[in-house]
């Protein structure tokens, strides 16, 4: 088999979360960066020379020139996610792979213009959810799958909360309406709603309802909330995202001979290290994982995989992001109709 070319990223823009994704695509053995774009060039260099980007790495004082280079096969887009939707889709016609950070936009009326424009243009769409690609997610998904050991599905619950400084819940761009105006629903949220759609092996739920009284800043964007989900065999979630509780990243997920738990599934402890407990019966054993690679670079190598391959685009991925966003978009729907429950149409 011919080893496939690496994949050319441009980054657009050099918020924060970018500098770990910089780092994975050095890690990744068919990934590299090819350009860094800011709204100042002065601000791309900085980013650059800070993460060590390669030295042939071209630097731009803007989004559109990033697009522009021919030598950029894909962009990753950490900005704010009211800004997801004008360069995914510039991107996209442009005819670069879309590798973008989550929550992958404010609504599914955004979502569906990205995606739209990713069909359109044969360019492989991907959200940046990591802890997707950590082999340790698939050893889970091994247990939850053996009727023996694990039995039927019948609840998941899951947590993500990180505590924020008081500056940050002024001041971080997480709680801005005009930049992330979902605030921990899209932030925080996102992970749990996708963790409990994993366990469901995606099949949405028939119904979500949202928790009353949320916390919000004055100027509406959700600090804390939490939601509850039901199937219509009977199978229930119930997840809690926050910036004001101390940081967990749990899911547990029960079944009728069997029992799941990961505590640290956005980021594992060690890089190369992962584990899980599991309950069968009365007995309980902690299962590890180990990997030579940590989950983000082992993210870009997938999505690199998949927009080199030469293939059409790979639908999985749109379709389990497209999902989730439905699921956001039906709790703030609950919110919006006095904490009505709300029906989850596909």
């Amino acid at each position: 088999m011919a080893e496939q070319r690496q994949i050319r990223f441009g980054i657009l823009g050099c918020a924060n979360v970018a500098r770990k994704l910089a780092r994975a695509i050095s890690l990744a053995p068919n990934a590299t960066i090819s350009a860094v774009g800011s709204r100042t060039a002065e601000k791309a260099a900085a980013f650059a020379a800070e993460n060590e980007c390669p030295a042939t790495a071209k630097i731009y004082g803007s989004y559109d020139a990033v697009l522009d280079d021919p030598d950029v096969d894909a962009v990753y887009i950490p900005l704010p996610t009211s800004l997801h939707v004008r360069w995914a889709v510039l991107a996209a016609q442009k005819k670069k792979h879309i590798l973008v950070e989550k929550p992958a936009a404010l609504n599914v009326a955004e979502l569906d213009q990205i995606l739209a424009a990713c069909e359109s243009s044969g360019v492989q769409f991907m959200d940046a959810t990591a802890w997707m690609h950590n082999p340790r997610t698939a050893k889970m998904k091994e247990f939850l799958s053996d009727p023996l050991r694990f039995g039927q599905l019948k609840s998941v619950y899951s947590i993500v909360s990180f505590l924020f400084t008081a500056d940050s819940l002024k001041n971080d761009i997480r709680v801005k309406p005009n930049l992330d105006g979902l605030g921990a629903l899209g932030d925080a949220g996102w992970y749990c709603i996708r963790a409990i759609l994993w366990a469901n092996d995606y099949e949405l739920p028939e119904s979500v309802t949202a928790v009353r009284e949320p916390e919000v800043n004055e100027a509406g964007v959700i600090l804390s909330c939490g939601a509850s989900m039901k199937w219509q065999d009977g199978r229930v979630a119930t997840f809690y995202c926050s910036f004001m509780a101390s940081m967990a990243t749990d899911i547990c997920v029960y079944g009728t001979d069997g029992k799941l738990r990961v505590h640290d599934f956005i980021l594992s402890f060690p890089e190369n290290y992962a584990s899980f407990n599991t309950v069968e019966g009365s007995r309980l054993t902690k299962h590890v994982v180990n990997t030579e690679l940590s989950q983000d670079p082992l993210m870009v190598m997938e999505f690199c995989n998949l927009a080199g391959s030469g293939r059409a685009p790979e639908k999985k991925w749109p379709v389990i992001c497209r999902k989730t966003q439905l699921v956001v978009d039906a709790f703030n729907a609950s919110i919006e109709k006095g904490f009505e429950t709300i029906e989850v149409v596909y």
